[in-house]
């Protein structure tokens, strides 16, 4: 794939996510023109459904698309970079694969009606889903650290363990809900950002201001750490302090979006790897090209899930599946011609 200089690619992302969002905002069951939105924007707007549409249902979720589709696809770019492999995926630490046990419990256990209000509103399903995400990266992480360090070979093998203890438990709480139980976990596991709200996009909006800061930090030691983990100790980084920080970092960010949207796969996996093969694997660019690419992504991917069944809904996740594998395996099939 022909390269292009990593400036010009964040200067174009840069100016179409705005541009996607502004288009996303006039999209849905409701037509509303481009005129009317920049309106309602900066106050002109007497129309009181066009602000209630606006303000309380289409810019929480374009913000919410936005913030989740950063620290997805700039999770995965450190994943990538973490375990030296392109097609790494921030699911492989079991961040995905608890998060999952634990929304399927909650929603068994309580129906997942039940609203926690000192919680800023946030259901114990996303709450489940958290805490379940966090228990089993904690729990890969144990597995795969010794006296000597972390090894992210047995970190691999520990995820994909971990995924498929998790795929039985989910199995097993499927058996025992019932027909409403079964849909909500089946709906959540698509993926969704229909029940975005503000208290949603201040929470994720916070973790991925966090994550975007402190991420870049660490750009010198992933590109130390693709020569290898003993090269990165010779050039003075201290490895297992990366491992650590970016783990947390990256198990924080992924167990909120997952908590607050559902599952929502392949942005973590194919945006990074497509940046990678357009502006080479220097993280310092990497990075923020990645999270602006992710956004963008499924800011684009949200409104067509909006306006492909209207008047119903698809699930955001399964756009992004639909459109993501697709163009992975076109990409990974080009590769193999050009080597």
């Amino acid at each position: 794939m022909r390269r292009i200089a990593a400036p010009s690619l964040i200067f174009g992302l840069i100016i179409l996510l705005p541009l996607a969002a502004m288009v996303s905002l006039t999209l849905g069951t409701v037509d509303i023109s481009l005129a009317d939105g920049l309106n309602a924007i900066v106050g002109n707007s007497s129309s009181a459904q066009i602000n209630t549409i606006l303000f309380d249902i289409r810019l929480p979720r374009i913000l919410l698309a936005i913030s989740v589709g950063a620290v997805l696809a700039s999770t995965g770019a450190v994943m990538q970079g973490l375990f030296r492999n392109p097609l790494a995926d921030p699911s492989l630490i079991g961040v995905s694969s608890g998060a999952s046990v634990g929304a399927s419990l909650m929603i068994v256990t309580t129906g997942g009606f039940i609203q926690v209000g000192a919680l800023m509103g946030l259901s114990l399903v996303a709450l489940g889903a958290f805490l379940g995400g966090f228990a089993a990266t904690l729990l890969v992480y144990r597995l795969a650290t010794s006296n000597i360090g972390t090894s992210v070979t047995t970190m691999l093998l520990a995820g994909i363990a971990i995924g498929a203890l998790a795929g039985a438990l989910n199995s097993l709480l499927s058996y025992f809900s019932d027909n409403d139980m079964l849909r909500q976990i089946s709906l959540w596991q698509m993926g969704n950002l229909s029940g975005a709200s503000w208290a949603k996009v201040s929470i994720m909006g916070v973790v991925a201001v966090l994550l975007l800061v402190s991420f870049p930090r660490e750009s010198k030691a992933l590109n130390a750490l693709l020569l290898g983990e003993s090269e990165a100790r010779h050039l003075g980084i201290d490895v297992q302090r990366v491992k650590r920080r970016l783990i947390v970092l990256t198990a924080l960010g992924v167990g909120v979006s997952v908590a607050l949207a559902g599952l929502v796969g392949f942005v973590g996996l194919i945006i990074p790897h497509m940046v990678r093969l357009v502006i080479g694997p220097d993280h310092r660019w990497l990075i923020p090209a990645s999270a602006l690419a992710g956004a963008t992504l499924l800011v684009i991917a949200d409104s067509l899930a909006r306006i492909v069944v209207i008047p119903a809904e698809l699930p955001t996740g399964i756009l992004t599946a639909l459109l993501g594998a697709p163009f992975f395996v076109a990409l990974l099939l080009q590769q193999r011609k050009d080597v």
